[in-house]
């Protein structure tokens, strides 16, 4: 089963826009003291809220994962359980290394007497990435009856239901005292959206450029109604706002996520081309191959940089200053380059190496290899080859001082 590249460049996209998206809106300001205080660039500017459409990108990020554990499933050879736990530990361990190189770094920094509110903005910001764990484990969980939900009841009756909670669970935030405890229940409701729809495209159920359109109109359509009724402009959480559509997610993020699917899916001849060169398609693979690791460590390396460079107390722009105007927006993409370098480099180095291949040995042997049949098209007049399972008298060895043309004038083996 091979991969499917447009899938790919959107994941990519999925997890370059989470990462830029929070490195642009976590302003880290030094103060007198030394230590750093957390603050938004969105506070002061809101006209940067649209910005937010297109680097809020956890609705790719679910129906990426909708679609490779569709796919994960299908060419599992092993029972349910076994598939489960293998995926479980895909996601878990590197949560587990972050958090115990988390913990250590900060028992190393409290000893180093690093301000306290250093100290708890390094773990909010090191800590708030692993929310995404719990309702992507119960969707995983939950993928066979998902996949066996939609192929009986269709796309569109399996979205229904969560849809609906997240529409009551979005009345009752505006209708109930602001005290009022309501159960999380949006944040598996509402990506379970968008992960639906991966398990829907990866049975092939959402082909063709209508059903794309239908996805990318219909979104856009109800976003620009939700936001004439009221919802929140920007698609992250601003300080200070009553409101937000991301925290819990509301009909908002999921109209947002069914636009971006769709406009992904629409574009998906592109992403083919796109991928199919090869620096493209190496970077692709890269962000794919430890997208987890890359969405677990881009805060902790925020805070990282901005820590160590505030040591010598001097305020460097965009990285230390108070995001309160177009400036700061523009020295913090500057600083980009730098944070994305370390974080390439800190994945890297905490990736496990692949398995190497067994070297030959030296000297006597040069090439082992099964021999095919070789036989001749009558009609067309050329040579082809037809592999089968070699048997064991039939895997040769050459010798160095062997001749080249050894055996058959007909290539058949003596």
């Amino acid at each position: 089963m091979s991969r499917d590249r447009a899938v790919d460049a959107l994941r990519a996209y999925a997890i370059g826009g989470v990462v830029f998206g929070h490195w642009l809106v976590t302003g880290l300001v030094l103060a007198a003291d030394g230590g750093l205080h957390q603050a938004s660039p969105l506070t002061a500017l809101p006209g940067l809220a649209p910005v937010t459409w297109v680097l809020q990108t956890l609705g790719l990020f679910f129906f990426t994962a909708g679609f490779g554990s569709a796919r994960s499933l299908a060419r599992y050879r092993g029972g349910p359980g076994g598939w489960l736990a293998h995926r479980f530990r895909r996601l878990l361990l590197p949560a587990l290394a972050l958090l115990g190189v988390g913990a250590a770094v900060l028992l190393a920094a409290t000893v180093a007497g690093t301000p306290d509110d250093t100290l708890a903005v390094a773990l909010r910001l090191a800590v708030s990435p692993l929310w995404f764990l719990l309702p992507l484990l119960l969707l995983v969980a939950a993928t066979g009856p998902l996949r066996t939900a939609v192929c009986r009841w269709g796309v569109a009756r399996s979205v229904a239901p969560a849809v609906a909670v997240v529409a009551v669970a979005d009345a009752a935030v505006r209708l109930l005292p602001d005290d009022t405890g309501l159960p999380p229940v949006t944040v598996v409701a509402a990506w379970a959206v968008p992960y639906l729809l991966g398990l829907a495209y990866a049975d092939g159920r959402l082909a063709g450029r209508r059903v794309a359109g239908a996805l990318a109109g219909g979104g856009a359509v109800a976003l620009a109604a939700l936001l004439a009724l009221g919802y929140p402009v920007s698609a992250v959480g601003v300080p200070g706002a009553g409101v937000s559509n991301l925290n819990p997610p509301s009909l908002a993020a999921v109209a947002l996520a069914v636009t971006q699917i769709g406009l992904g899916l629409l574009a998906r001849p592109a992403l083919d081309r796109l991928l199919a060169r090869p620096l493209p398609g190496r970077a692709a693979a890269e962000v794919n191959r430890s997208a987890v690791r890359i969405y677990l460590w881009h805060q902790p390396v925020l805070v990282a940089v901005a820590t160590l460079t505030a040591r010598g107390g001097l305020a460097l722009p965009g990285l230390h200053t108070a995001p309160d105007g177009p400036g700061w927006v523009l020295a913090r993409c500057c600083w980009l380059p730098l944070l994305a370098t370390v974080l390439v480099t800190l994945v890297r180095a905490g990736r496990p190496a692949a398995p190497a291949d067994r070297a030959a040995p030296a000297g006597r042997w040069r090439d082992r290899r099964p021999v095919g049949r070789v036989r001749r098209d009558a009609d067309a007049g050329v040579r082809s080859s037809t592999f089968r399972p070699a048997r064991p008298q039939e895997v040769i060895a050459v010798r160095d001082s062997d001749p080249p043309s050894r055996g058959r004038a007909d290539g058949q083996p003596r």
